[in-house]
């Protein structure tokens, strides 16, 4: 069993910065996959945002391209989802995921989930 932890979030201008965080617990290795997601409102399905594989792959959606990082720290087991130039668009809640199979931005390949965190972007 794995379990996802996540803090970080709020609510900043347009153009500003927020840093999400997630620290996993329980039986993780380096077969793992982590990734985050974001579901706006009304949104019926959880969008892929970003994706660290075991072997260090990383992965974004065109949407974010460029301004969102992920990174992993595996002496921690913490997954960071650092983003810049946020925009009105972004506001969603964020999920932090991880699945033992291939990598992937489709939420359905994800087994274990974290609780969300809000992230509101004012225009």
């Amino acid at each position: 069993q794995v379990q996802l932890a996540q803090s970080g979030g709020g609510s900043v201008q347009a153009g500003g910065s927020l840093r999400l965080s997630c620290v996993a617990s329980g039986y993780i290795d380096s077969a793992y996959c982590m990734g985050w997601f974001r579901q706006g409102p009304g949104d019926e399905e959880r969008e892929g945002v970003a994706s660290f594989g075991y072997d260090g792959a990383t992965h974004y959606s065109d949407s974010v391209k460029g301004r969102v990082t992920i990174s992993f720290d595996d002496a921690n087991n913490m997954v960071y989802l650092e983003m810049n130039s946020l925009k009105p668009e972004d506001t969603a809640m964020y999920y932090c995921a991880a699945t033992q199979n291939f990598c992937s931005m489709t939420a359905s390949v994800f087994g274990y989930w974290g609780q969300g965190t809000q992230v509101t972007v004012a225009s």
